[in-house]
């Protein structure tokens, strides 16, 4: 469970260290666009979370390079996370 918590934290910190690079972009356009439909800033966080974290997975348990592409789709399917019924 703490783990879990770990991973949680760390992908967090991860989408606010891409909001205060401003890499990729699409992540600050996608909070805005989130919070001007009514999300809080902490659920838009969250979602946008949820669209990091397929892709941190990737890379840190598969080995894989970060797919930019796929996490700028999932960004801009937010607030639906269809990517998450796939599992």
């Amino acid at each position: 469970m703490q783990d879990e918590q770990l991973d949680q934290a760390m992908i967090f910190e991860v989408v606010e260290n891409q909001l205060a690079d401003n890499y990729p972009t699409e992540v600050k356009a996608t909070l805005m666009r989130l919070r001007m439909t009514g999300n809080s800033y902490d659920d838009a966080i969250a979602l946008i979370a949820c669209a990091l974290a397929p892709e941190m997975v990737d890379v840190i348990e598969h080995q894989q390079s970060f797919n930019l592409a796929r996490y700028v789709s999932h960004l801009n399917l937010l607030p639906q996370t269809p990517w998450l019924e796939e599992e």
